[in-house]
């Protein structure tokens, strides 16, 4: 089977509804599909629906905004109840935080470009999750850059002057958290050095030791060479190995199903689900 479980459709800062991607993925020859949305799963209904008329295994994720000691880290969490209290709440809050730091950044920005909220909102999905792509959307839109690509590394860089870090909880409470809803946590693209500071060895054994379950290891942005480091110390402690597409639509050059997830890891995904209370099911292809 063809598996790629990190895609994400416009109710984050992907640019397809759950629907136009399940389609894309079934004409992709893409056999399961991870639904992954920054801090919301408010896709998953469309996306079973899409689901079940092509015929696609769908795991039903989410990815998670976190923090280590000032460095972002992004955990992608599968299979939990979306009802649970302490994990929607968080979310919640974060899709707060994410709305107050998107108002601050545009502040920043009308200063030299011609952006406001309402140039933000009119390139966002419905009851997407705001957050900086939908920024550099409207900067597209405006002219101002060519792509988002182009935004992120020049006038959106974590380095520049327009820039606001997003308060969010820390990995820890977060693994908690998602174990605590039923699912399953694995670390997005943990060597991602082209995005940002990465987290020391030293976090990375404290996730562990906190519950974390798997690694994304095959992703374009951890560097070849670090993968094989992250597959043996997977292997140390029996952590799932995962790999993934990160696809969002036209929003980035990424395109679904470049990287995978073998049969084996998915079902220990599987199986490790089904062992914790109050997660949702897996559904069949």
């Amino acid at each position: 089977m063809v598996i790629d479980l990190h895609v994400h459709t416009a109710f984050s800062d992907g640019t397809q509804t759950p629907s136009e991607l399940i389609s894309e993925a079934s004409m992709e020859g893409i056999d399961v599909v991870g639904l992954t949305d920054h801090d919301t799963t408010a896709g998953w209904t469309l996306a079973e629906d899409a689901a079940r008329v092509y015929g696609l295994g769908l795991v039903r994720g989410m990815e998670i905004s976190c923090r280590y000691e000032g460095i972002s880290v992004h955990l992608l969490s599968y299979l939990h109840d979306p009802y649970d209290t302490g994990l929607a709440e968080v979310v919640q809050e974060t899709r707060r935080a994410r709305l107050d730091r998107t108002r601050l950044i545009i502040e920043r920005l009308a200063e030299d470009y011609p952006i406001d909220m309402d140039a933000v909102l009119s390139v966002s999905g419905e009851d997407a999750t705001i957050g900086r792509p939908h920024i550099a959307d409207a900067l597209v839109a405006a002219g101002v850059v060519e792509s988002r690509t182009e935004a992120f590394s020049s006038i959106l860089s974590s380095q520049g002057k327009y820039h606001v870090s997003l308060p969010t909880i820390d990995p820890i409470t977060a693994i908690g958290l998602i174990r605590g809803a039923g699912g399953v946590s694995v670390f997005a693209h943990p060597r991602a050095a082209m995005r940002g500071r990465v987290v020391p060895d030293s976090a990375m054994t404290e996730f562990i030791a906190a519950g974390l379950d798997g690694l994304e290891v095959d992703h374009r942005d951890n560097p070849p060479q670090e993968r094989e480091a992250m597959r043996r110390l997977a292997h140390e402690h029996d952590l799932i190995v995962t790999g993934s597409s990160d696809y969002h639509g036209t929003g980035k050059p990424n395109r679904l199903g470049e990287h995978v997830t073998s049969d084996h890891m998915l079902a220990k995904l599987l199986e490790r689900a089904a062992s914790r209370p109050g997660g949702v099911d897996y559904i069949q292809g």
